[in-house]
């Protein structure tokens, strides 16, 4: 089968499971585009603010969690659930190196213009690097100064992306494609699978939006 599927994901750097996510997407394409070698997968990645009400500062990581979660061994369960997830799909996140919980509208924008400068090679390194900065080294997303180093390190122009980054907490208008939460997968516009589902889902979910787009188009 020959053809096109398109993929969108709605995501927040701040969440586990977004990452988790899209490691389960990428094992579910390898599958998929061994099944159908003709069929061209394009992914778009599109940023959702959890949180637009965090300060510029962002807040203690650990204050926020005990906040949220009602008492510290409920976030050591959380956490525990969170890492066992990540290890399963081969991931290693560090959520003792995290200090603060960012706001990450200046990370949003950051990732949706060196989007709009073109470069998918450089889009995609760049999401890999701010997830990782966040999740393995515990640096600090609403930073500037880690964001345009970030940027750099992906060979991004910082001087083409500065003035994205505004430094208030300005909430990131994002995308209005993603109200069943973070992470969802769009898949050619025609249905949508929320969470971070195992890869077997998503490539099920994948097979079953290229059948349908096949048959409305044998059909027209």
């Amino acid at each position: 089968m020959s053809g096109r599927l398109r993929v969108d994901v709605f995501f927040d750097f701040i969440c586990p499971w977004c990452l988790i996510g899209k490691r389960q997407l990428e094992h579910a394409q390898v599958q998929f585009r061994s099944r159908h070698p003709g069929v061209q997968i394009t992914t778009q990645w599109h940023g959702v603010q959890l949180l637009p009400q965090l300060p510029a500062q962002g807040e203690p990581f650990a204050d926020f969690y005990r906040k949220r979660l009602g008492s510290a061994d409920a976030v050591v369960s959380r956490q525990a659930q969170v890492q066992q997830a990540a290890a399963a799909v081969g991931l290693t996140i560090d959520l003792g190196r995290i200090a603060t919980m960012p706001n990450t509208a200046d990370a949003h924008r950051l990732f949706e213009r060196a989007s709009e400068l073109g470069n998918v090679a450089q889009r995609d390194l760049l999401l890999e690097r701010l997830f990782a900065a966040y999740f393995q080294k515990g640096e600090d997303l609403g930073c500037r100064e880690t964001l345009l180093a970030i940027a750099r390190s992906c060979g991004i122009d910082a001087q083409a992306v500065a003035d994205c980054l505004l430094g208030d907490a300005t909430p990131f208008a994002g995308s209005p494609g993603a109200s069943g939460g973070v992470p969802s997968f769009q898949l050619d516009r025609r249905m949508t699978v929320v969470g971070a589902q195992p890869a077997v889902a998503l490539l099920g979910a994948m097979s079953q939006a290229l059948k349908d787009s096949d048959q409305e188009r044998h059909s027209a």
